[in-house]
């Protein structure tokens, strides 16, 4: 499975470039993004892909340096669930 890595989001696509999953992340300023949307489709439910979707934004909010808050409640309870990802979270 690809995650495909776009501004303020990262994606799974159909090969006719439908989205399936995807996580959402807009900026609030130039060092902080609001996590405020996950979504898996019911084809991919079961699989963990929002999970990964989480891993995959944790790696790019660590790379890019920036902090995340969280609105979705599902990254809410992922993130309390994973504690090992706290870093990238605002304080």
């Amino acid at each position: 499975m690809e995650f495909i890595h776009n501004n303020n989001q990262i994606a799974v696509y159909t090969p006719d470039y439908l989205v399936v999953a995807e996580v959402t992340f807009p900026d609030l300023d130039g060092n902080t993004v609001n996590v405020n949307h996950t979504f898996v489709d019911d084809v991919l439910r079961g699989q963990g892909i929002a999970g990964k979707l989480m891993e995959e934004l944790v790696q790019e909010l660590r790379q890019s340096g920036k902090k995340a808050v969280l609105t979705c409640t599902y990254a809410i309870k992922w993130f309390e669930n994973h504690p090992e990802y706290a870093d990238v979270l605002v304080k």
